[in-house]
C-alpha cells in the first residue's frame, strides 16, 4: 500500500487532509477574495439574473448572486480564474446564501441544491483547469457556507424576546442540504463562514461532522 494513503483509504486516491496539512504547516495559505465584489464589476441587470431558466420567474432576483451559477456561469467561472491566477491557493464557490432559509427571499429555496452542485461544479473546473496549465501547483476548492440571514440566538422582535424566526432543526436541515450538494459537487474544504451566531455556527458545524 502507499505509505501516503490513509488507513482506509484506496492507494492512490488524493489525500486532501494530508496535502492540506502540509500546506498549512509550510506557509500560509492564500484565500480568494470577496466574489461579491467582483461580481458588481460586471455591473448586471435583472435580465443576467434571471436568464431563460428564471425568465417568468414572479419575484425579483437582481442581486441574488448565487443564482448567476446558473444563469451566467461564466461569470463565476472567469472570477474563481482570476482569482487563482493572481496566487490563491484556495477559491470560494458562489454558495454563500445558497441555502433554503436566504433562498426563501427570492421563492427559490427549491433550487437549493441545484445552486450548490452547479457552483461547486464550476469552481472544481476552474481550479482543475488551472492545475492542468501550472504544473506542480495544487489549488483546492473551499465550499462556502454562509451563516443565513436568521438568527438562533436572538428574536427579531423585540416586543417578543423568546420568539424565534427559525428552530435549530430548521437550521441543522437547511446546512446538512447544502453541506450534501457542494459535496457531490466536488468541494475539498467546508467552510462556514463570515458568522454572526454561534447557535447558527454550531448547527452547520454538527452537519459537517
Amino acid at each position: 500500500m502507499d505509505s501516503n494513503t490513509a488507513p482506509g483509504e484506496q492507494p492512490g486516491k488524493r489525500n486532501l487532509f494530508q496535502e492540506l496539512d502540509e500546506l498549512f504547516s509550510q506557509r500560509i495559505a492564500i484565500l480568494d477574495g470577496a466574489m461579491g465584489t467582483m461580481i458588481q464589476d460586471y455591473k448586471l441587470k435583472e435580465e443576467d439574473f434571471r436568464g431563460e431558466l428564471f425568465k417568468n420567474h414572479t419575484d425579483d432576483l437582481q442581486g441574488n448572486n448565487d443564482l448567476l451559477s446558473l444563469t451566467r456561469p461564466e461569470i463565476i467561472a472567469n472570477i474563481h480564474r482570476q482569482f487563482l491566477e493572481a496566487g490563491a491557493d484556495i477559491t470560494e464557490t458562489n454558495t454563500f446564501n445558497s441555502n433554503s432559509i436566504s433562498q426563501a427571499d427570492y421563492s427559490l429555496s427549491d433550487r437549493v441544491r441545484e445552486m450548490n452542485i452547479a457552483s461547486a461544479q464550476i469552481a472544481r473546473k476552474a481550479a482543475n483547469d488551472y492545475i492542468a496549465v501550472n504544473q506542480g501547483r495544487k489549488v483546492y476548492v473551499a465550499g462556502a457556507i454562509g451563516p443565513t440571514n436568521k438568527t438562533l440566538s436572538l428574536s427579531p422582535d423585540v416586543d417578543h424576546p423568546e420568539y424565534r424566526a427559525v428552530t435549530f432543526e430548521d437550521v441543522y436541515k437547511t446546512y446538512y442540504e447544502q453541506v450534501d450538494a457542494l459535496v457531490e459537487g466536488g468541494v475539498d474544504i467546508l467552510m462556514p463562514e463570515t458568522t454572526f451566531d454561534t447557535l447558527n455556527l454550531k448547527a452547520a458545524l454538527i452537519t459537517i461532522i
